[in-house]
């Protein structure tokens, strides 16, 4: 007799869960590197971007969180397991590397002309 197999609810708040605690972490990790850039300039050092090291971390727990979330979602909604792992890992993985593509730049934009140098009015 075949049976059914249960959605994985619990993956998918487990996903859930990651994403957010390590949005958060994240949140305050960046917080804390951009006053200690602008102490560093008010000091006349100039900030590196190799110093965001510390963000790789919850941004890495942010993506894993995704993917289980996405993942499950996928499996709730009858996709098999391998079907459903296929297609949200390298979903996360290209999303997650475009997001960090453009927080380099614009993290690169804000050390080298400081938060004028964002001018988000203008679009």
């Amino acid at each position: 007799m075949y049976y059914l197999t249960q959605p994985p609810f619990f993956l998918l708040f487990v996903g859930l869960f990651t994403g957010v605690s390590c949005g958060l972490a994240f949140e305050a990790t960046l917080k804390n590197q951009v006053q200690q850039w602008r102490i560093q300039l008010n000091k006349g050092k100039k900030a590196q971007l190799s110093e965001a090291s510390s963000l790789r971390l919850p941004f890495i727990g942010i993506c894993i969180g995704i993917c289980l979330f996405l993942a499950a979602g996928l499996e709730i909604f009858s996709y098999n397991r391998t079907l459903a792992y296929g297609l949200a890992f390298p979903l996360t993985l290209f999303i997650g590397s475009l997001v960090w593509a453009q927080l380099s730049k614009l993290i690169m934009q804000l050390l080298e002309g400081g938060s004028k140098a964002l001018d988000l009015d203008a679009y």
